[in-house]
C-alpha cells in the first residue's frame, strides 16, 4: 500500500455489485444433455474469466495488493466436460493469470470445506487430493508461482489426526505441496496445534486471530498468545517470511463471536507490520478494507481489554 500499512485482501468478491462470479449447480448441469453441458460450461467459464478480469481492475484501481480466488471459479473442471472445456481457452487463462502478476496482484486460493486430509477414509483423502490438485492445475494455467506467494490455504480436519495429516502432507504432488498452508480453527486444530502440524511437515502456516481468541476463549487481541502465536507462524515460512499471511475477523454479537460481523473495529497491535499480509473476513468486504485503511492507528490495538498473560508456544 506503499504507506507504512500492511496490506489488506479482499476475498472473492465485493460488498458492492463490482465482483461477482456465477455459480452452477451438479443438479442443474445434470439436468441436460453432454453438448449442452459442454455449451454452459464454455459460456460460464468465459464469463467468469471475464468477471475474474474485473477483479483484478478492481484491486489495482483500489491499490488491493491481495485476492482470494473464489474456490467455484470453474466449476466441474474436475470432470473430463471441464477439463476439456478449460484446455480450450487455457491460452486466455493464462493471460489473465500473467496480467495479475503484472499488475502486483498476489492470488491466493482457499480451497473448500470438503478437503479433509486428516480423514479416516482413503476415499475422502483421495477425493480431497483430486480437489487440490485441480485447483494447483487452474493456478499452473494461470502462471502462478509453485510457491506460497501463491498459497493453497486448508483447515487441519480431523481432529487428533496430526500423524496421519503430516504423513499424507509430504507425498502431495509438487503442485499442491508447494502451495498448500493450514490454518488454524475453534474445532479441530487449534494453534498450536496447526502450527506442529506445519513445523513437521515443513509447510506455512496462517495464523488467524479470531479462530484463536474463540478457541483460546481469550477476551482480548492483546493477549501474549496472539503475538507469540503470529511470531511463531512466521517462522514456518521460511526464506519468504515477508510472504506471511493473516487472517483478520471480528465476531458478530461480542468478542468471542464465530460469526463474523460487517466490518473489523479491532486489530491486534501485533499485526500492524509493514509487509503483513492480512486477509480481511468481513461481511462487508471492501468497505471494510476502505474503513481500515483511514482508521488504521485507531482500529489497530482497540480497547476490548488489556490482558497480558503468556502463554509458551
Amino acid at each position: 500500500m506503499g504507506n507504512g500499512l500492511p496490506e489488506l485482501g479482499l476475498v472473492c468478491i465485493t460488498f458492492s455489485e463490482a465482483v461477482r462470479f456465477r455459480a452452477l449447480t451438479r443438479k442443474r448441469l445434470l439436468q441436460f444433455g453432454t453438448d449442452e453441458q459442454l455449451a454452459m460450461l464454455r459460456d460460464l467459464y468465459r464469463d467468469n474469466l471475464a468477471r475474474f478480469e474485473t477483479a483484478i481492475d478492481f484491486c489495482q484501481r483500489h491499490d488491493i495488493k491481495l485476492y482470494r480466488l473464489t474456490s467455484a471459479f470453474f466449476p466441474f473442471a474436475d470432470t473430463d466436460t471441464g477439463r476439456g472445456v478449460l484446455e480450450e481457452i487455457a491460452e486466455d487463462v493464462g493471460r489473465a493469470g500473467r496480467r495479475a502478476m503484472e499488475t502486483g496482484l498476489r492470488v491466493v486460493l482457499h480451497p473448500d470445506q470438503f478437503c479433509v486430509l486428516s480423514s479416516d477414509s482413503l476415499h475422502v483423502i483421495e477425493n480431497s487430493i483430486l480437489i487440490l490438485s485441480t485447483h494447483a492445475w487452474i493456478f499452473d494455467l494461470l502462471g502462478l508461482p509453485r510457491s506460497s506467494w501463491a498459497a493453497m490455504n486448508i483447515h487441519g480436519g480431523k481432529s487428533d489426526r496430526s500423524d496421519r495429516l503430516v504423513s499424507v502432507i509430504k507425498d502431495l504432488p509438487d503442485g499442491i505441496r508447494s502451495r498448500v498452508t493450514f490454518e488454524n480453527d475453534e474445532h479441530a486444530y487449534h494453534s498450536r496445534q496447526i502450527l506442529d502440524v506445519c513445523r513437521r511437515a515443513n509447510v506455512p502456516m496462517i495464523f488467524d486471530a479470531h479462530h484463536h481468541v474463540c478457541a483460546e476463549k481469550i477476551s482480548s487481541y492483546e493477549h501474549a498468545s496472539v503475538r507469540e502465536m503470529l511470531d511463531a507462524a512466521r517462522e514456518t515460512w521460511g526464506v519468504n517470511a515477508d510472504w506471511q499471511m493473516t487472517h483478520i475477523s471480528n465476531g458478530r454479537e461480542y468478542f468471542n463471536d464465530p460469526k463474523h460481523s460487517d466490518v473489523i473495529v479491532d486489530v491486534p497491535r501485533a499485526f500492524d507490520v509493514a509487509g503483513l499480509w492480512i486477509e480481511v473476513e468481513a461481511k462487508h468486504k471492501e468497505a471494510a478494507i476502505f474503513e481500515m485503511r483511514e482508521r488504521w492507528v485507531e482500529i489497530v490495538g482497540a480497547e476490548s481489554g488489556r490482558v497480558t498473560e503468556v502463554g509458551a508456544v
